[in-house]
């Protein structure tokens, strides 16, 4: 293998593990409304992967966070398709990067540009249509795509008009994000405290977890606030043609617009805008994280257009994070489903951001040594954002000589089986397949939403099942309603819950073949693998016979990913819990409406863009993916076939510029089925 085959490989492995880290944090921060990697952590993910898939168009995939916004909308609220796109902003960190986004649009626009200043809020971002001035809709962001129908939860808000006033299009599409007022925040808390109940971490936790309350009148509890920011889909003719404009209409419509926003007319007064607001934020009622810069002039926005998931022409400058400095009191360790031996920080307890910080992720064992963190050490800890913190740096000025340095535990601190140690990773694994804490930390991952999506089962009811020895691995949730009584009587699982878990657990009978790939847990092989593994191999026993060879020859997945696969599979226990999997009578199948033995599209690199009338984008791409073809996410020299809906955007003009077959919906369809017949012949 060529020394530039071993760095692509390794680049692609990187990519994938990117997504799937960045998967995981997009489920958790806006489905579970508990995040746990900070924003730096997660921005520094996504820029680095954005970097990547630009480098290496190759690897690009239209299923990537970087081309998606958010997360998926819950199942539990009707879903909503936006007819534009609600996007993203691209983040710059400090002056330089904001300068250099400038000196990018000031070249593609070459005219002297006016900016808006607009703080960026910490809540949730909504849409909300309007009818003959009417509000008749409203949602989440989602995933920028589709979100969450909330319209009686909306119309709670009193500062969000039910109808407009003055002059308005026949329909009406405004953005703009709900926010928790932090005076209204604490004042809640204290009294979900009084009444026994937990207080929420943060205003937009809370905020969040109003708007997705099955009843509005749960909703209305809460004192909650929306700034509208900007003008969506719109059928008929806006008085406006500029940002500001646009802010000044919106407000005489009746909308509640943020004062603090700003006309300004040079850069320098952009940077004067965000220094200033660096140094009041704490001071606002209401939590934001930084300012958001956007060309004035909403011709200049349309001629910009977008890249991926975010406007050109709009960028958020964050603020910094808010540090403290506290004592690293002890570092104790937890075990996750994959056994790695993870080290975390016991804190002195210290208030930033209006949180009470006690622990703090360590990462690994290099992690602690590369910053010489010693136990007692005065510390630098950072929060940014409303997530969980991490430590900086020591301040070895203060040490005193009584800090001790860390000892990495040679057992498991739950099973106290031998710790093994790996020279090629930084981690280190207990290797004991029957560890209580794996055990638990696998049914959680089994039963999580990008898995088996089993609602109603969290680590504290599984940690009860497991050692009250109702399960001893994931597939003995399928035989739970045969101990029903038993399950009762268990603190913590009431009648109730116990038959909607049932319901829940019933249900996931129905999950596809790479959803159950996914919730088994195998190393490196996330949603996009196991889907890889599902289409070609399209059951499972297919996929547990096939050699390293056979699984590395499928495009995207690599000799690390393979050797995992195949290492997994060579698990007695691993084909144990399979066949009791298979007992339980779960899709371990592919269903699969198309003919995969027909790769008609082998080797041909296709790019989805605008509106479909009668497929949706993802049903095209996974018809071209099924049929052998690559799809991606640019348009390069490398793309073979363009399809394209209503509204195609600048990937069509690109697809002209570099004369690359065009095909409309019909068009698409038509080269299937001659293809098919063709190979028929």
């Amino acid at each position: 293998m060529t020394e530039k085959t071993d760095s692509e490989n390794l680049t692609r492995l990187r990519i994938e593990e990117l997504r799937s880290q960045l998967n995981k944090h997009n489920i958790l921060y806006y489905q579970e409304n508990s995040p746990e990697a900070l924003d730096s952590e997660y921005d520094s993910m996504m820029r680095e992967l954005k970097e990547l898939e630009n480098q290496y168009p190759q690897y690009a995939s239209p299923v990537s966070p970087t081309q998606r916004v958010g997360a998926l909308p819950l199942k539990r609220f009707t879903t909503v398709t936006h007819k534009l796109p609600m996007l993203s902003l691209a983040n710059a960190f400090n002056k330089d990067e904001f300068l250099s986004w400038n000196e990018k649009v000031s070249k593609l626009l070459t005219n002297k540009l006016d900016f808006v200043c607009e703080l960026k809020y910490d809540g949730l971002a909504i849409s909300a249509i309007y009818e003959n001035g009417n509000l008749v809709k409203g949602a989440t962001r989602g995933d920028g795509n589709k979100g969450e129908d909330v319209t009686n939860n909306l119309k709670t808000i009193k500062h969000l008009p039910l109808n407009l006033s003055g002059t308005y299009p026949s329909v009406l599409e405004v953005r703009g994000e709900v926010v928790f007022p932090i005076s209204d925040f604490r004042e809640f808390n204290v009294t979900r405290s009084a009444d026994g109940l937990s207080e929420y971490t943060n205003p937009r936790n809370a905020a969040a977890g109003a708007l997705r309350q099955l009843d509005p009148l749960e909703t209305a509890k809460r004192p909650l606030d929306i700034f509208i920011y900007g003008i969506g889909y719109v059928d008929g003719d806006l008085p406006c043609k500029t940002q500001h404009e646009s802010l000044e209409y919106l407000s005489n419509l009746g909308f509640n617009i943020n004062e603090h926003n700003m006309l300004v007319k040079s850069v320098d007064e952009v940077i004067e805008y965000y220094s200033r607001y660096v140094e009041i934020q704490t001071n606002l009622n209401y939590a934001c994280d930084g300012v958001v810069i956007k060309v004035d002039r909403l011709d200049f926005q349309r001629h910009l257009g977008t890249v991926g998931r975010e406007p050109k022409w709009a960028i958020a400058f964050k603020f910094p994070s808010e540090q403290k400095e506290t004592t690293l009191l002890d570092i104790k360790f937890n075990v996750g489903r994959t056994g790695s031996i993870n080290p975390y920080a016991i804190l002195n307890p210290v208030q930033i951001g209006g949180a009470n910080i006690r622990q703090a992720t360590l990462h690994n064992e290099d992690y602690i040594k590369s910053k010489d963190l010693r136990i007692g050490d005065a510390v630098i800890v950072e929060r940014a954002g409303e997530v969980i913190p991490q430590v900086i740096h020591p301040i070895p000025s203060k040490r005193d000589g009584s800090e001790t340095e860390l000892q990495m535990p040679t057992n498991c601190p739950v099973c106290n089986h031998v710790i093994f140690s790996s020279q090629d990773e930084a981690m280190s694994y207990c290797v004991n397949s029957g560890c209580p804490a794996q055990t638990s930390k696998m049914v959680e991952h089994f039963v999580s939403k990008g898995a088996m999506d089993i609602q109603g089962l969290g680590p504290k009811q599984i940690q009860v099942l497991i050692t009250e020895n109702l399960i001893e691995d994931a597939s003995d949730l399928y035989d739970l309603k045969n101990h029903q009584e038993r399950a009762m009587e268990i603190e913590r699982i009431g009648e109730t819950s116990l038959d909607n878990l049932l319901t829940a657990i019933s249900a996931s009978r129905q999950q596809p073949l790479e959803r159950v790939l996914t919730a088994l847990g195998i190393k490196h092989v996330g949603p996009e693998v196991a889907e890889l593994l599902s289409q070609r191999f399209q059951n499972i026993d297919s996929i547990i016979e096939a050699t390293e060879t056979e699984i590395q020859n499928i495009p995207g997945i690599g000799p690390r990913i393979a050797s995992s696969i195949r290492s997994y599979f060579s698990n007695p226990s691993n084909i144990k819990l399979v066949n009791k999997l298979r007992i339980a009578k779960l899709n371990l199948e592919t269903v699969n409406d198309y003919q995969l033995e027909k790769q008609v599209f082998l080797n041909k690199i296709f790019v989805v863009t605008g509106r479909m009338e009668n497929f949706s984008r993802t049903e095209i791409q996974n018809r071209i993916k099924a049929l052998g073809g690559k799809v991606t996410s640019t348009v390069s020299k490398k793309t073979d076939f363009v399809v394209v809906g209503s509204d195609p955007g600048s990937k069509l003009d690109q697809a002209n510029l570099l004369e690359i077959n065009i095909l409309e919906e019909a068009q698409f369809t038509d080269l299937i089925q001659s293809l098919l017949l063709n190979n028929d012949q």
